[in-house]
């Protein structure tokens, strides 16, 4: 769509490649609320190996999706980001796997060989081992669960909105898995959320607060019209020749529109919470991935829904 007079141009990067983990932004751009809003909106997405920040950093990227982990990660390393809405309330993370290895309970995954991302969101699982005393091999994967279907991994850490359904989709029923919740375990960390730098949100506030607004829009109306909203995402991936089917894209969906749901907590959608925020940096402490503070009032910039 040609940029029309008096309209505002915003590049926005998610973290990952196109799935259905970002069918909100699809669906906001295809609808028009991007548009509706004022804004000229350009979705690109990162490489396999340049991530998100970087694009941030470089001013590829007006505003990016991040793990909320690595948002602290990457504040400590001195980029000046600041969350400007929360997607994810909810930990999708979990270790995996297969009955017949014997992992029965969770400190059964001591002296084992686990699966886990080469490119990060790796904090919480190796916290969870480290806070545990327990020793383990950790296997280093790029995006796939081939080790753990080939019997050379004991166990994997996956997402629930991704990974799991594949081992699924693979052939085993979820009768033959042993699976443990980071969030059963008191690590329940939100995940996806939206940043950009400080200095961008000073100077731009009304354009990124018209693009949250748009966004949490989409993600509405993913949730009532999810069939489309698949149809979309598919149409995305296939752009990109990326290989997927439409019943994964339709866990995928379901379970990322469950992670959204702030359910008992006492916050709106798309805010991150005080609690969490300390939650979050007190566990990145306790890993060893802090030696910092931040205050919540640095990283966090509230953008009203209404």
């Amino acid at each position: 769509v040609p940029a029309q007079e008096g309209m505002s141009s915003i590049t926005y990067c998610p973290h990952w490649l196109p799935q259905a983990q970002f069918a909100g932004y699809y669906a906001a751009e295809e609808k028009g609320f991007y548009r509706e809003a004022g804004l000229n909106l350009k979705i690109i997405h990162p490489s396999a190996s340049v991530n998100a920040a970087e694009y941030l950093n470089n001013g590829d990227a007006d505003i990016i999706s991040l793990f909320l982990t690595t948002a602290f990660s990457h504040k400590k390393a001195g980029l000046d980001l600041v969350n400007i809405g929360q997607l994810s309330q909810n930990s999708a993370l979990l270790f995996v796997s297969k009955k017949e290895k014997n992992i029965n309970k969770f400190s059964d995954l001591n002296g084992k060989k686990i699966g886990i991302w080469r490119s990060g969101f790796d904090e919480v699982a190796r916290t969870m081992i480290k806070s545990s005393n327990y020793k383990v091999q950790w296997v280093p994967i790029l995006s796939t669960v081939n080790l753990f279907l080939t019997d050379y991994l004991d166990a994997m850490v996956v997402m629930w909105y991704n990974e799991y359904d594949q081992i699924i989709q693979a052939g085993f029923n979820e009768d033959e898995l042993n699976i443990y919740f980071a969030s059963d375990y008191g690590y329940n960390i939100p995940e996806d959320g939206l940043y950009c730098l400080n200095k961008t949100y000073v100077e731009r506030k009304t354009d990124i607060e018209k693009f949250v607004r748009a966004t949490f829009k989409g993600w509405e109306y993913v949730r009532k019209n999810r069939e489309e909203a698949v149809e979309m995402v598919l149409k995305k991936m296939n752009e990109a020749h990326l290989a997927t089917n439409k019943a994964h894209q339709t866990w995928m969906l379901n379970k990322v529109l469950e992670m959204m749901d702030p359910g008992k907590k006492n916050s709106e959608v798309g805010e991150l919470t005080e609690p969490d925020f300390h939650k979050t940096q007190n566990m990145l402490f306790e890993g060893g991935y802090l030696d910092k503070r931040f205050s919540y009032e640095e990283f966090v910039k509230k953008v009203s829904l209404k």
